[in-house]
């Protein structure tokens, strides 16, 4: 395991107790509990969610996704908290503070249902995210691109968002398709079992669909997951390059899971890079590097922008560009937040989007 989730790991636990103590105060402002039923939902809430924690991290039981799903719970009752609280304030002035607690009582578990309903929201329905690129080197003709990455293909995730995904790329008449990493999540055994491969096979493009493979897809099962890439007829570039209809070069590269991976340098050698050179590297990681090459744009994923907020703060600590478009030195760089999602089918402070660039030469 990398040490940046033994850290994440500690900030989730210490973060998870002060959420525990807000959602257990919340339960008791409700309720108008006294101050023993009080202490009895605080100790019962510590346990039960701590308990869970302690198993799912002793590896008794794997319970990612319901301790995720508890945190993510745990936060929006937090933010209506507050939110709850600031109205509260601002309100005792103007309004009977017996009648504005029994209002604000009566609102809150509808402000928390829409606060989950917007989270799922942004989970399932994607946003097109356009960017217009103006390259330093000439190319024949302008070129429409699109990109999607952090599929996360499994038991949330599959056959009808890669349809909806193929009928955004089609409608917008894309010359070619970039997916930089994270096509599944962890495993191919969702994947095939919902058959799922017909979908994916759904994303053409004129000039060709590619793949790099992100962290996601380097649990044990890569070579799987790269066959079954290229079973849907998209190719993965694997530590490689290849040049497209001698107009431009594509160059893919591993996830940085894989240590001993050649640098982008030693993958532009052999290629022409005086003509356009388009990266696919799943981590924003190495863009300042990146931006001394000869490489004209590249496209990356893995940040999700956050997923929930306040990860998104989190992101732009890690990253130099940790989502949207900049040029910084030679090149273009684009990161998207991801077409799927990781975990659980829930985003705040971001979206899923399909991204389309506009492309032209000097």
């Amino acid at each position: 395991m990398e040490y940046r989730y033994y850290i994440i790991t500690a900030v989730v636990v210490v973060l998870l107790q002060g959420l525990i103590f807000s959602f257990a105060r919340t339960i008791s402002w409700l309720g108008a509990l006294s101050r023993g039923k009080e202490k009895a939902v605080m100790l019962v809430s510590f346990l039960t969610v701590n308990g869970l924690l302690l198993l799912h991290l002793t590896q008794t039981v794997r319970l990612f996704r319901p301790i995720a799903l508890i945190l993510a719970l745990l936060m929006f009752a937090g933010f209506i908290r507050f939110l709850t609280w600031g109205l509260f304030y601002l309100g005792k002035k103007v309004i009977k503070k017996d009648r504005l607690q029994l209002a604000l009582r009566i609102t809150y578990p509808f402000a928390f249902i829409a606060l989950v309903g917007l989270a799922v929201y942004n989970a399932y329905t994607p946003k097109v995210v356009r960017y217009d690129i103006t390259l330093d080197k000439p190319l024949a003709q302008p070129l429409k691109i699109g990109v999607a990455s952090d599929f996360h293909l499994g038991t949330l995730f599959g056959g009808k968002q890669l349809d909806e995904l193929a009928r955004i790329f089609e409608g917008e008449k894309v010359d070619l398709i970039l997916l930089p990493g994270d096509i599944m999540d962890d495993n191919t055994t969702a994947y095939l079992a919902e058959n799922m491969r017909p979908h994916l096979a759904k994303l053409r493009a004129p000039l060709g669909v590619y793949a790099t493979l992100g962290n996601h897809d380097f649990f044990g099962e890569q070579q799987r997951i790269a066959e079954e890439i290229r079973q849907a007829g998209i190719q993965v570039l694997w530590d490689q390059g290849v040049n497209v209809a001698g107009k431009f070069t594509l160059i893919g590269r591993n996830d940085d899971l894989v240590r001993n991976r050649p640098s982008a340098k030693t993958l532009l050698k052999g290629f022409d890079t005086s003509q356009p050179i388009f990266l696919l590297d799943h981590r924003p990681t190495d863009i300042e590097k990146h931006a001394k090459l000869p490489i004209d744009l590249q496209v990356s994923g893995h940040t999700h922008k956050g997923q929930v907020f306040p990860a998104s703060l989190i992101t732009k600590m890690m990253y130099r560009l940790d989502y949207g478009y900049e040029k910084i030195g030679l090149g273009h760089y684009v990161v998207t937040s991801g077409y799927g999602f990781w975990g659980i089918p829930m985003r705040l402070g971001s979206q899923s989007e399909a991204v389309i660039l506009h492309v032209k030469g000097r």
